[in-house]
């Protein structure tokens, strides 16, 4: 006999068709072709120098040195998926799924991922960004970010913070005058899934106790992200979540006008029922950085009453 180990591809190959006794059902085990299987078990009796299978017309058959093969092989195979399912599971340890909205990723997390990366440079933070909820108890997903009040069964659940809603224009429009959304072109959006609590420009005009300009040339978005991106470029102005839109003020592509300030929904963090302690690490950062936030409101909000 050669004592030179045999190439792995005859070795799996034979140790699958010894499990099914046929080569058909271990070509789809292997999703290879049955021929395949076939030449890789004649070249390892080749190498052995010893049939391995009495290949009868409806069966296959191990041969004694086959019977002595089997089992070492099919132990090998087990201690090999046992130790690399060690090793990939030790590092997925370190990755944590966040499910949040596209808008939410865009224009609050995306401009805050650097400090997070400089305090955990271990931990590899992977976005599913969706308008569609994910259920953490049947996903991979650890954590969320969610608007609204729910319900949300088998997760913990935590409240980040209450939304407030605020009139915003780009400074160019400002420059040129305009102080209130009175005669300037309005944006809106169309929300996703419509809530009581979600403010329109009539409960905007309605708490400013003035009258809401008839119908005109405004401007409709079906995406937030893209209402926010018109109201920088000037296009507009937008009734908008001063949440999302903290860094844009923060570095003056957009000036909050003065007027009412509306809440809106909360936003809640969500956690899988069996969380990772680094899925840990994440949620207790969100509830910094949603608390670190600073406020760009200079009165309260004011809560509005649910539509009819």
């Amino acid at each position: 006999m050669n004592s030179r180990l045999p190439p792995l591809s005859q070795l799996r190959a034979f140790e699958a068709a010894a499990h099914h006794l046929n080569f058909k059902r271990a070509a789809e085990a292997l999703s290879v072709t049955p021929a395949a299987i076939s030449h890789q078990v004649r070249a390892l009796e080749a190498h052995l120098g010893m049939p391995l299978f009495e290949r009868q017309p409806r069966q296959l058959v191990l041969t004694p040195a086959g019977q002595h093969l089997y089992p070492v092989l099919q132990d090998g195979f087990a201690a090999f998926a046992r130790a690399i399912a060690t090793i990939t599971s030790a590092n997925a340890q370190h990755i944590v799924t966040l499910s949040v909205t596209p808008a939410f990723a865009a224009h609050w997390l995306i401009p805050r991922l650097s400090s997070f990366n400089a305090q955990h440079p271990d931990i590899n933070l992977r976005l599913h960004a969706s308008e569609v909820a994910v259920d953490l108890s049947r996903s991979d997903v650890d954590l969320a970010v969610r608007y609204g009040s729910g319900p949300y069964p088998e997760c913990e659940t935590l409240e980040l913070c209450k939304d407030v809603f605020a009139a915003v224009a780009a400074p160019t429009l400002m420059a040129d005058g305009m102080t209130a959304p009175d005669n300037a072109r309005l944006i809106h959006v169309d929300w996703h899934r419509p809530h009581p609590d979600l403010p329109i420009w009539a409960d905007w005009f309605r708490t400013a106790g003035r009258t809401a300009p008839s119908a005109g040339p405004g401007l409709n978005f079906s995406d937030e992200s893209h209402a926010i991106q018109a109201a920088m470029a000037g296009q507009g102005v937008a009734l908008l979540s001063l949440s999302l839109v903290d860094e844009a003020i923060a570095r003056g592509a957009l000036k909050v006008l003065a007027g009412p300030q509306l809440a809106g929904p909360s936003y809640h963090l969500l956690a899988a029922p069996e969380r990772s302690a680094p899925a840990g690490i994440v949620a207790r950062w969100l509830r910094s950085a949603f608390a670190s936030a600073a406020s760009l409101s200079a009165q309260a909000p004011v809560p509005i009453s649910r539509r009819r």
